[in-house]
Formats: C-alpha cells, structure tokens, sequence
C-alpha cells in the first residue's frame, strides 16, 4: 500500500451523495481504472432540473448508464498481482459528465451532451432550453477533474507514469445519439489517442482481451481520456479505452450483470498486471 493520502471529496451539500471516490491500490501501481458512467444516482437537487418523468427517467437510465462496469473494474482489482488504483464517478454521468470537453471543443454538443446533457439517447429533451450549465460545472465537474488530475500526478510522482485505463460499455445495437455509430460493433473495442497510447499499451490489451473474442479499434466509440493539464504534453501518462459491449456480461438494456462479468474482469486484470511492471 502507499502512504499517499486518498484524494479528497469536495464540499458536499447536506445529503448529497460523494461525486467520486479514489480506492487506493498498491503503492508501486501505476495504473488507474477510471469508471466514469458507472453509477444511476442523481442528486434530488439535480433531478428537479431534468424534464423527463420518473419511468422516462428509468429508461434513459438504463441506455446511458455503463451499467456493471464498476463491479468489472473491481473484479479486476481483486485479480490483479499488483492492484490498480481505481477512480469512480458515484454519480450519473446526467449530473454531468466528466469526460466531455466543457467547452466547444466537444463534439458531442452536436447531440445536446456536452459535459452538461440536455438531450437523451434518443435526442428528447432531458433538460429545459437555455439550461444554464455553469453551476454544474462548478459544483461536480471542476472537483472532480482536479481529484482525477491530483490522482495522476501522484502516479507520476510514485512511479514515475501513470497508466489510465478507463472503462465503458455500450450496446448491441446503436442509439440515436450516436455519432459514428454505424461502423463495428466489436465485443471489445479500444479507444486509442495517437499521443498516449503507445503500441506497448495497445499489445498488451489485445492480448490480455483476445480470449474474449474480436477486439476492436476505435469504433463504435474513439479515443482516450487523459486530465487536460497533461493532455498532449506528458508522454508518461498513457492511456486506452476499454469498451465492452453490454450483451457479453449483462441483459440489456438495464438488467443483471451475467457470468460473461467474471470473464471480462479476469481479462482486464491481466491486462493490469501486464502494464504493472
């Protein structure tokens, strides 16, 4: 274990759920399994700024949320020879979503889901026209990229790298919002960023997830996420997407993680221990 203190939570509310949470792993661990849509709670204060009704709620719910997957990253936690730290958003990623640009820079405002959504998956409003975002931003998007930037640098600082290993799902089939959805649709599919993923990194994934069927690159879903203070600029923090398609491990669209879970898991903790050393 390692001496470095937990990150700490931001200021809450009263009874406001914690927006994050930091699981220290092994102090020599360079790695760091995000798990950022994870979670299906949204804060009373939060929910009274969303149009849908309580079951129109549930079922855009069910699409956008990455359902299991922190129990995947848990279970690979547990498997590891040296385990990984893990970074997990406790909230719906309809709070917000930390890894969108907050700005135009993200091309997801096209669909109305920038890193605050007012469109659904199926591009219904979810939040009233000319919703004012800023306190969102304030409240749950800045504390939370500053923890996961803090978390990497003590990486670095440890280690010397850090390894930012972030895990997704999505569905069988593609939801309108989509915006490239229309190429494969792979049970595995890494996202890469020609800066941070070296091909090192990229090996090692496809070996450790090649039991579990066709991996793919970069489709449906493209890219890494990195905290903007090292974006493009420290070539000691790499990082891949990990998405894995719902049907392998759970019943869609929002139902119970199946065997294919512990299977997926196992697959992700090798790849931890291969990036490890």
């Amino acid at each position: 274990m390692t001496d470095v203190p937990p990150v700490p939570h931001p200021p809450k509310a009263p009874h406001a759920p914690r927006s994050f949470r930091l699981l220290p792993g092994a102090g020599d661990s360079p790695v760091i399994l995000h798990v950022p849509h994870s979670s299906r709670e949204i804060p009373a204060e939060v929910r009274s700024g969303i149009v849908l009704g309580d079951a129109a709620l549930e079922r855009e719910l069910d699409h956008i949320t990455d359902a299991h997957t922190a129990a995947i990253a848990g279970a690979a936690a547990g498997a590891a020879g040296i385990t990984p730290w893990r970074f997990v958003n406790e909230l719906s990623r309809l709070v917000i979503d930390p890894e969108r640009f907050p700005d135009e820079r993200e091309e997801m405002l096209a669909s109305g889901m920038g890193a605050v959504y007012t469109r659904t998956t199926h591009k219904e409003a979810l939040r009233p026209d000319r919703f004012e975002h800023g306190p969102l931003i304030e409240r749950y998007f800045r504390p939370y990229a500053q923890a996961m930037t803090r978390a990497v640098a003590d990486r670095l600082a440890a280690t010397g790298r850090a390894v930012i290993i972030d895990v997704h799902s999505y569905p069988t089939a593609p939801l309108p919002y989509e915006l490239h959805g229309g190429g494969p649709r792979p049970p595995v599919c890494l996202g890469t960023d020609a800066f941070h993923t070296p091909a090192g990194l990229l090996d090692a994934a496809l070996d450790a997830f090649a039991p579990c069927g066709e991996t793919g690159l970069d489709s449906p879903f493209a890219g890494t996420y990195v905290p903007l203070e090292f974006f493009g600029k420290r070539a000691e923090v790499t990082a891949l997407m990990v998405e894995i398609r719902r049907d392998t491990y759970m019943t869609e669209p929002g139902g119970p993680a199946g065997p294919g879970l512990r299977h997926l898991a196992s697959a992700l903790g090798t790849l931890v221990d291969a990036v490890s050393r």
